[in-house]
Parts: C-alpha cells; sequence; structure tokens
C-alpha cells in the first residue's frame, strides 16, 4: 500500500502518473485542507478538489484547475448582483461545492462527504483530508493577516510575507485513517508540493510527524523546488517571508526528520552532495511533468528509489 501526502496541482500531476503503474485501490492520499474556504455559503476544498478531478481525467489541464470545458455563468451574475467574485468557481465546479456543503450540513463529516464525491466520479483511490475539523492556512503580511486564497487568489502573492500561521492546528486531529495510512504504509511519498502551505501544513497536523517518524515504510519526498525556483505557485515567496533558502536543500532540510530519500532534478544535481550530508539518499532525475510519460517516469523514480 501507497500513502502519499499531498497539496495541489503539482501533486495531482504527479498521481496521475502514480496510478499508471498501481492500482487505485492500493494508493491513500493525505490532502492539504488549510486552503478550504467558505464563499457564497459553500464549503470549497480547493486541494481536494483539484486531486479529485485530475484523477477523474475532468480537469482542465491548461489552467491546472476547475473542470474542462466548464463555463462562469453563475459566477458572472453573482458580480452584477454585488458579490465579489475573485475565487474563480465555474458552474460545474460548483455543483461540487453544493453536494459537498448538503453533506456537511446533513451530518457528515469531511471525510465522508469526500469519500462520496470520489465514488461518484469512478475513483477507486483513497482521498483523506488531513483533518476533518476547522483549520485555516493564514498569511501574515505587512498589510495584515489574510486567508491563504486571498493572498494567493485575490491578491495575486504580491504581499510581502511575514509568517505563516495554521490557525486550528493546536486542536485539530487527524482525519479517522490518516495517522493508521502512514503507519501501516509500504512506501510513503511526499508529492511535489509547497513545503510550507501544502506538505507543510499536513505535518502540522497532531501526530502526522511523528507518526512519519514511527513508520516502518521507507519515505520518499520529491522536490517542488526546480532550479531555485517553484514550478507553480508561491513556495519562493513564503520560504523567503520564513527565512528559508528557496532550494531543494531547504526542502530536503524541511523534511530531514522523516525523510530517507529525496528526488531533485537535474538541474539541482550540484546541491546533491550537500543533501546526502543531512543523512538522506538523494536522486537525480527530470521532475518537471510536462507529458503523460514524464509523470509515469517521475512516479517510477519515487517507487525504485525505496526497493
Amino acid at each position: 500500500m501507497i500513502t502519499a501526502l499531498a497539496g495541489g496541482v503539482g501533486a495531482a500531476r504527479f498521481l496521475q502518473g502514480l496510478i499508471k503503474i498501481v492500482p487505485e485501490k492500493e494508493v491513500t492520499v493525505i490532502v492539504n485542507t488549510g486552503d478550504d474556504i467558505q464563499l457564497y455559503g459553500l464549503h470549497i476544498s480547493a486541494d481536494l478538489d483539484i486531486i479529485m478531478y485530475t484523477l477523474a481525467g475532468i480537469v482542465d489541464e491548461k489552467k491546472g484547475w476547475g473542470i474542462q470545458g466548464d463555463t462562469f455563468h453563475c459566477l458572472e451574475l453573482l458580480q452584477r448582483y454585488g458579490y465579489e467574485t475573485w475565487f474563480k468557481l465555474g458552474d460545474r465546479d460548483l455543483a461540487t461545492h453544493i453536494h459537498r456543503t448538503f453533506l456537511l450540513k446533513g451530518g457528515l463529516s469531511l471525510s465522508e462527504a469526500t469519500g462520496k464525491l470520489c465514488r461518484s466520479l469512478g475513483l477507486d483511490v483513497k482521498l483523506l483530508p488531513m483533518t476533518n475539523e476547522k483549520f485555516e492556512t493564514q498569511i501574515r503580511t505587512v498589510k495584515g493577516t489574510i486567508h491563504f486564497q486571498e493572498y494567493l487568489v485575490k491578491r495575486n502573492a504580491q504581499d510581502k510575507v511575514i509568517d505563516v500561521v495554521f490557525k486550528g492546528a493546536e486542536k485539530a486531529q487527524p482525519a479517522p485513517g490518516v495517522i493508521d495510512s502512514i503507519l501501516n504504509a509500504d512506501t510513503i511519498i511526499l508529492c511535489p508540493s509547497n513545503p510550507v502551505v501544502s506538505i507543510g501544513t499536513i505535518l502540522s497536523v497532531k501526530d502526522v510527524r511523528n507518526g512519519l517518524r514511527e513508520t516502518r515504510a521507507k519515505v520518499v519526498a520529491v522536490s517542488p523546488i526546480v532550479g531555485g525556483a517553484p514550478i507553480k505557485g508561491p513556495a519562493d515567496k513564503l520560504m523567503r517571508g520564513l527565512g528559508l533558502e528557496v532550494s531543494a536543500y531547504s526542502v530536503a532540510y524541511l523534511y530531514r526528520d522523516f525523510l530517507d530519500v529525496f528526488i531533485i532534478d537535474n538541474t539541482d544535481r550540484t546541491e546533491k552532495e550537500r543533501i546526502e550530508e543531512l543523512g538522506l539518499h538523494a536522486i537525480v532525475t527530470n521532475t518537471i511533468m510536462k507529458s503523460s510519460r514524464d509523470k509515469v517516469q517521475l512516479a517510477q523514480a519515487a517507487l525504485k528509489s525505496v526497493k
């Protein structure tokens, strides 16, 4: 059994490759929910949805989020009614959020609602939110503290970052199955996701980091930083805001207490020796997933690295 820790777009693309070489039912994915947000009375789970849509084959590949061919008529009319529409929710995408919100209001947990959504889309992969409890990633900037989605989407990650706050981390319990899936896995993979507000968020949930230290499974991570910059997203701005060097080495350093293998891109081969001085085994390969073949080969490299 394989357990993966995942954020959004980069993780979803990696998982596309993984399920081409491993049966879906053998894969459990623990997903960041710090990005979840309430808009128009709806519960939106951005990272869960990106992964769900991608593995179901309906994601808009060009944008990396939303549903392919979606329209935005609802949002257009909401704007005429005076609502803010900075978070782009397509019409079919809204159906997911409406359904999830109905399920949650009906008494289901986020885990249970996610399971129902996945089954409706024909997925056998087990997607687990990191927690079923209220959890919010906030970005502290020079202009004040705002929700991560406001920082990233509404303000286009332009504000200088002072700190990252995980509101609710002190009380949030891991969702059912999260710790068991870590302790009982054969292999654990940290997908190429933001080390601060995707993987870092999951690691902030009670017992997750300890579980990764205690598991007998080999733990491998794929660097989301290539050539001193993220492939996608604001990881560089967040890392600088926390006083971290923006490099593959810095990501390996953040994971060093539980990691066995770290995969870096060919561009960063000069960092291999420094990473291995942390006591990790470093693998150098292509990590940029431009094609289906790239995704499969990266997944194969991750699995091969821990055998």
